[in-house]
């Protein structure tokens, strides 16, 4: 699928996303953690074991809350990241990946301080 850049969304944005992963601008990633200024691609753990630490990069940004696409279908991560996130002052939304992928531009196209951790869809 092909997603259109909103014009005023600062930073990187998921232009298109299916097996292949995610593309932002030229690249294609396999799972991806994204922040209002850097796209990098991600190494998940499982998401039973996915914890703060492993979203550092994101946690460390001071977003309002994080976008986590769970893969194909919506699944919900372990209760321990959302109390550690929640302790650090950070939401957690959790949705399919693809899901997450839109709202990431919808969000930051508002000027939202958000983050986003992208499962891949298989």
């Amino acid at each position: 699928m092909h997603v259109e850049r909103n014009a005023a969304s600062p930073g990187p944005i998921v232009a298109g996303f299916g097996p292949r992963g995610f593309r932002v601008g030229d690249e294609h990633h396999h799972a991806l953690l994204l922040t209002e200024t850097q796209a990098r691609p991600w190494t998940p753990p499982p998401l039973a074991d996915l914890r703060a630490d492993a979203l550092a990069m994101l946690v460390d940004s001071g977003p309002e809350f994080i976008l986590l696409g769970t893969g194909a279908s919506l699944e919900r991560p372990a209760p321990a990241l959302t109390r550690e996130l929640e302790a650090a002052g950070i939401g957690l939304e959790a949705m399919d990946s693809r899901a997450a992928a839109r709202a990431w531009g919808v969000l930051r196209g508002e000027g939202r301080r958000i983050g986003a951790a992208l499962y891949p869809f298989d």
